[in-house]
């Protein structure tokens, strides 16, 4: 993350971060994503150009800290077209068995932080039975219903996604940065990120990401109420901020080795895009247990 006054420049295949007369420096090899924040701060066009080259994903945020910008890469995956147009030609009946598999997994792992949580038994229950009642498509939209049985599980009767506090903050932020990364993904992946797989926002740049990246918003809202909220004042403070960062770096377990979570991402990418192709018939299971297995 890079603050007010910091001065950000190429050097040869690193960035280089002036702070306060001091310089640091990092290969962009090592990077995935630039946070930007802070009224005035410097950057080349040298630096955004070999960014783009490095498909790093830069997050810019408002005057509340809170994500509103991505700036990316364009046409870096070798065979763009090829892949553009295996999107455009897939079937309306791959899609929905899609978007099936990925709410049955976001639905799963809201339980899976329920049952983490120890909320009620009754709340647990009424979750697995909004599962089990997930018909083709979710056309009867069990999605909808399982947010508001979750969160107000989690917060209270009373809670909204809408209210200001540092529960919705975290989670607004959190969210972002998954979404981020994921398009950093698809993008370089050579998915065309507006063509989603259930959302059709004419206004959305990115149907695709906020689609694939459903069964991982649970993972964030366990590491929200495991890592953030016991440990940190109740503002979006940087240093909280810094930790919302660092999820993607969490350990998962995956197929019997240890991982994280932003290479899981990019697997789970891999295995949507071999869908799309008729090469695999399932998705990549994401679960909170191999999160917490590791923790």
């Amino acid at each position: 993350m890079v603050k007010d006054g910091d001065y950000l420049r190429l050097k040869l295949d690193n960035l280089q971060i002036e702070k306060a007369g001091q310089k640091y420096i990092v290969p962009l090899s090592d990077i995935a994503t630039i946070t930007l924040e802070g009224k005035i701060l410097t950057l080349t066009t040298r630096l955004l150009s070999k960014l783009a080259q490095y498909n790093i994903a830069v997050i810019v945020c408002d005057n509340k800290y809170v994500p509103c910008g991505i700036y990316m890469g364009f046409g870096q995956y070798h065979r763009t077209a090829k892949r553009n147009l295996e999107q455009v030609a897939w079937s309306s009946e791959l899609r929905k068995e899609v978007w099936t598999k990925i709410i049955q997994q976001k639905l799963i792992n809201q339980k899976a932080v329920l049952n983490a949580y120890k909320v009620d038994t009754g709340r647990v229950d009424k979750m697995q039975e909004l599962i089990e009642n997930i018909q083709f498509a979710d056309i009867t939209n069990r999605e909808g219903h399982a947010a508001k049985v979750y969160f107000n599980s989690l917060y209270g009767k009373d809670f909204t996604r809408e209210r200001e506090c540092l529960e919705n903050g975290a989670m607004n932020y959190g969210y972002t940065i998954i979404r981020a990364y994921m398009a950093r993904l698809v993008t370089s992946l050579g998915l065309i990120p507006t063509l989603g797989v259930f959302h059709r926002n004419e206004f959305n740049s990115f149907n695709l990401v906020d689609d694939l990246m459903e069964p991982f918003r649970p993972l964030m809202d366990w590491y929200i109420l495991d890592k953030i909220l016991p440990s940190y004042p109740k503002y979006l403070s940087w240093e909280i901020r810094c930790e919302l960062i660092n999820f993607l770096n969490q350990p998962y377990i995956h197929k019997g080795r240890k991982t994280t979570i932003d290479l899981v991402m990019l697997e789970y990418i891999n295995s949507f895009i071999k869908m799309m192709q008729g090469k695999k018939k399932e998705l990549l299971v994401i679960t909170l247990e191999e999160m917490r297995g590791v923790q």
